[in-house]
């Protein structure tokens, strides 16, 4: 029932993530700025949820997840009612910013909290949570846009912000109700570690911030690229969209899948799994450029990126104390959100500097090589010290 409730507050939660994208074109419009000008506000949600999630990761680490989930309703309600009453492009993009923070809550933390709460089955929990992310993705885009049409952007905003922290607020009572005063999953009791990786938390987190970006980095180049690709092959951004969405999709199969491979053979191997299989697919978008092709690999780079993220999550969780969990997750997650905005960045930079997206996917695949070899040594290293030590943890 909680993994229920979390889930449920994931996807209400993520709304920022997704309505920006549908009310880019409409803002523009209204105030004749750039489509860049415009943008800025996507850059700005993501800023405002990688840093977020750091902050309300620390809150949930030393008063739990229900506070640091109010402090996140608070930011996300007050701030859609603000961006429907923007006068102005900057206030607009600034708000945005504090919509990022209200989102991150639903995130990072959350994976972290569930990971508390189950021992045999905790990386199909954590998935379950992350999946929650790409629900919003299937669920927002249609409910904003038919907002827009019916009483515009400016109130749908206002709506948003009202009924999604009412009832992100039910959800959250209803979810203290259910843990009440259980002691057996709280982060003073829950299973300690169990992977030996001879390393110090700090050096871990560097090591899969650094991997984080890279996977997330050659991530970016399909998801925020793929639209455009179809355009310029004259398919048409129709067709991109279509196949954005197919991802997505694919992707929430993908998350749920990994969290029972996790179950099974560990975070650190579903990573590297996850990662070899991201490869595969890019490469494939290097040789082949027909519509069919790009719809099945599209299917395919869905299924085989979505598990990607959610696996750091349980990494850190079998590698660290759990008094640490959420803040390291937080710092994580953070390092894949600028992994993604700077993936899609330097893209578009390689494309405008040779007028071709291959170079673009080559580059993909260089980042996706370096996550891979973090992950090996990290991999060889548990192996070594399970040998030598038996099981154990990360230092502090």
């Amino acid at each position: 029932m909680r993994l229920v409730i979390a889930l449920l507050i994931g996807s209400i939660g993520a709304v920022g993530m997704w309505a920006v994208v549908v009310v880019i074109p409409v803002v523009q419009a209204e105030f004749g700025a750039t489509r860049g000008a415009v943008s800025l506000a996507f850059t700005m949600m993501m800023f405002g949820f990688g840093l977020g999630g750091v902050i309300t990761g620390r809150i949930t680490d030393r008063v739990g997840i229900v506070p640091a989930m109010a402090i996140s309703i608070a930011f996300l309600g007050v701030a859609n009612v603000l961006a429907g009453l923007s006068t102005m492009l900057w206030q607009f993009v600034a708000v945005y910013f504090l919509i990022g923070l209200g989102t991150s809550a639903t995130f990072a933390p959350l994976m972290a909290e569930a990971s508390h709460w189950f021992e045999r089955y905790r990386g199909l929990a954590v998935t379950i949570v992350a999946s929650g992310n790409y629900v919003a993705g299937a669920m927002w885009p249609p409910i904003v846009n038919f907002g827009m049409e019916t009483v515009g952007w400016r109130m749908t905003h206002i709506w948003i912000g009202i009924v999604c922290a009412s009832l992100m607020a039910i959800l959250v009572v209803l979810l203290r109700a259910q843990m009440g005063d259980d002691q057996v999953r709280n982060h003073a009791n829950a299973p300690p570690p169990r992977v030996d990786l001879n390393l110090s938390t700090n050096t871990l987190t560097v090591l899969l911030s650094i991997s984080s970006i890279s996977c997330c980095v050659a991530m970016s180049m399909p998801q925020v690229h793929i639209v455009a690709y179809c355009g310029d092959l004259g398919y048409g951004v129709a067709r991109g969209a279509e196949m954005l969405s197919l991802m997505m999709g694919c992707g929430i199969v993908s998350r749920i899948g990994s969290g029972f491979l996790a179950d099974k053979v560990g975070g650190m191997r579903t990573l590297l799994i996850g990662s070899i299989a991201q490869c595969f697919a890019l490469v494939f978008y290097l040789f082949f450029d027909g519509l069919t092709s790009l719809y099945l690999i599209s299917a395919m780079f869905g299924l085989f990126q979505g598990g990607i993220v959610p696996s750091y999550a349980i990494i850190v969780r079998e590698a660290m104390p759990a008094s640490q969990a959420a803040t390291r997750v937080g710092i994580v997650i953070f390092a894949s959100v600028f992994g993604m905005s700077f993936g899609g960045w330097i893209s578009g930079v390689i494309f405008d500097a040779t007028g071709s997206y291959a170079a673009a996917f080559a580059n993909g695949v260089a980042w996706n090589a370096i996550n891979i070899a973090i992950v090996v040594m990290l991999l060889i290293r548990a192996r070594m010290n399970t040998v030598r030590t038996g099981r154990g943890f990360a230092t502090p």
